[in-house]
């Protein structure tokens, strides 16, 4: 419980901002009550000018009857405007929340989204916040009214006969332990809901993105069977909090029905008396009905919003996490860096018991090409991780121009990166946008010679709109090698002073490869360059190959050295040129 205040007192400071459009939203609603408090007394009014046939206050009635048209007309201009108000609040404040969940988003650290499920994060954003929008527009309004209902049906039936008010009043308890025994339990079983919901996401969203190597591999009926039970416990924790929630309504339903027939019995007996007259006794039996009303409005809405407090609570425990290390005060912006780049005794392990990089030191010059060779799982991705400050080191230094990378900005130092990687990434949109990502304002012009350079251009005059044609954001409509060219192609746009080739070219024909090779050659042209391969027969021009085993570099020199030494690198060369 203390756990859904906090998160209550969260949502509410999201709320603060629209003061003045929930304080007219309120006096809406104030007079949305009003208004219906007032008709079953209108009514009693018409039923005792009604005294029997031939007896009629006709005049009585019809003033009875217009007032009772305005007073309808009323209530439902107010209630319009008090919804519009709701929606409008309602909406701004799960805008701002997704916004600041999506913001978070950008600062969580690389490691925070490597050890996460896309798919939970995504269902976070979209889904939780989505039902946090529907329990918040139920209740926002409904449990306000509700509560102002019942205050003020109580004051009019009081204004009527105490006796038989001080009868409904004693039967409320009733309504209110069912009510809230019922609904008290229903949080866990939502949450359970909400985190099922994310683990159905994220595995939909695994298979969708895959659909393609699920078909290659025939994995349809085990990815048939993953999804049958994931989907059948949700549907297990859904009945289970969907059944908790839909029998409060029936419950207290039940004690209204018990509440109403205590009021007609002692109302009719007490008319019989001449305690109140008919009219009255009909106001009465109305007030009975609208006092029980909102009890069941009110016990629908407390389910509605433990179901939101627990999707805003995984919200929040996202927007939460720790945000990446910020950068140092007064931290150095560099403009453009002369290539020079310094590792000096650096350690590093993602989890803490099992060490990767240890006591690892280069020095680079600038414009030479560094290759980075090794089995898989040596730590040559890491080594550009730790290069790019996708992590930082936990041991010892690295530095760029001569200033260590903790005191200046990750922007201006990832500026400075060009990277091609062996997993294409493209965004939906055009490809002009595309190769134009790092530099939006490039023109027309600059963007074709950086294709005409990644040898893209050829290909992207053959499609249907050239270099405006709109490709989906997982590339599925061009091949994997025209992919690559493209991402090519954005980097050789923004001509960074230094790149990160990782098996850039393992998704191309190797006739294209050759002419990439090329151009590549003309990009590190001058510029430092990191390369890693798994193909040696790409990296003979390299300056400096260090070659990595286990987390260290166990050899390093140019290819020809290397070889003629005839260790690990020779091992290596000759296990892929070998001829049988």
């Amino acid at each position: 419980m203390g756990k859904n205040k906090e998160t209550m007192k969260r949502v509410l400071k999201f709320i603060s901002p629209y003061k003045a459009k929930i304080v007219l939203m309120l006096l809406m609603a104030v007079i949305t009550v009003a208004f219906t408090l007032y008709t079953p007394i209108l009514i009693g009014q018409g039923v005792d000018n009604i005294v029997g046939p031939g007896n009629v206050n006709t005049k009585g009635l019809l003033k009875v009857i217009g007032t009772l048209a305005v007073v309808v007309l009323g209530t439902a201009v107010s209630q319009w405007v008090m919804n519009l108000l709701t929606n409008q609040v309602t909406y701004r404040v799960v805008q701002d929340i997704r916004g600041l969940a999506f913001a978070h988003l950008q600062e969580v650290p690389v490691s925070y989204m490597d050890a996460s499920q896309p798919g939970d994060i995504l269902s976070r954003i979209v889904s939780d916040v989505s039902q946090f929008s529907d329990g918040l527009l139920m209740g926002f309004t409904q449990l306000f009214t509700g509560v102002l209902t019942i205050l003020g049906t109580i004051g009019f039936m009081m204004s009527i006969s105490v006796k038989i008010s001080l009868i409904v009043i004693l039967l409320t308890p009733i309504s209110l332990f069912v009510a809230s025994f019922i609904a008290g339990r229903t949080f866990r079983m939502f949450h359970e809901q909400s985190e099922k919901r994310a683990e159905m996401t994220s595995l939909v969203e695994e298979l969708v993105g895959n659909q393609k190597i699920v078909q290659a591999f025939s994995y349809e009926e085990r990815a048939k069977e993953r999804f049958d039970v994931v989907n059948e416990e949700l549907r297990t924790c859904g009945i289970k909090a969907i059944f908790f929630s839909s029998i409060t309504n029936p419950s207290t339903r039940f004690v209204n029905g018990l509440v109403y027939t205590s009021v007609g019995i002692f109302g009719a007996f007490t008319a019989i008396r001449g305690g109140m007259s008919v009219g009255q006794l009909t106001s009465f039996l109305s007030y009975a009905n609208q006092y029980t009303k909102p009890f069941n409005e009110i016990s629908g809405v407390v389910t509605e919003l433990e179901n939101a407090l627990a999707c805003a609570k995984r919200i929040f425990d996202f927007i939460d996490t720790p945000a990446q290390e910020p950068d140092v005060p007064g931290a150095f912006e560099l403009e453009r860096a002369d290539g020079s780049v310094g590792v000096e005794n650096i350690s590093f392990s993602y989890r803490k018991e099992v060490p990767l990089l240890q006591n690892i030191s280069i020095d680079v010059k600038p414009g030479q090409r560094i290759a980075i060779v090794g089995p898989t799982g040596c730590g040559k991705t890491t080594m550009i991780n730790l290069l790019m400050r996708f992590y930082d080191v936990d041991q010892g230094k690295i530095t760029v121009s001569g200033h260590p990378v903790r005191e200046m900005t990750r922007d201006s130092l990832r500026k400075n990166f060009g990277m091609v990687l062996q997993e294409t990434w493209l965004k939906a949109g055009t490809i002009r946008e595309n190769i134009a990502y790092g530099k939006p304002d490039a023109t027309l012009e600059e963007i074709i010679e950086a294709a005409k350079h990644a040898h893209a251009h050829s290909f992207i005059k053959r499609m249907p709109q050239g270099y405006d044609t709109v490709i989906t954001e997982d590339g599925g409509n061009i091949s994997q090698g025209q992919k690559q060219l493209l991402c090519i192609a954005r980097v050789m746009l923004m001509r960074p002073a230094m790149l990160i080739l990782d098996e850039a070219t393992s998704s191309i024909d190797t006739r294209t490869e050759i002419k990439v090779q090329k151009a590549f050659a003309e990009l590190m042209e001058g510029r430092t360059s990191f390369i890693v391969a798994h193909r040696l027969s790409t990296i003979q021009e390299a300056d400096l190959i260090l070659v990595m085993k286990d987390g260290n570099i166990i050899e390093q020199g140019k290819p020809e050295e290397l070889l003629a030494k005839g260790g690990f690198y020779a091992h290596l060369y000759e296990s892929q040129f070998a001829v049988s």
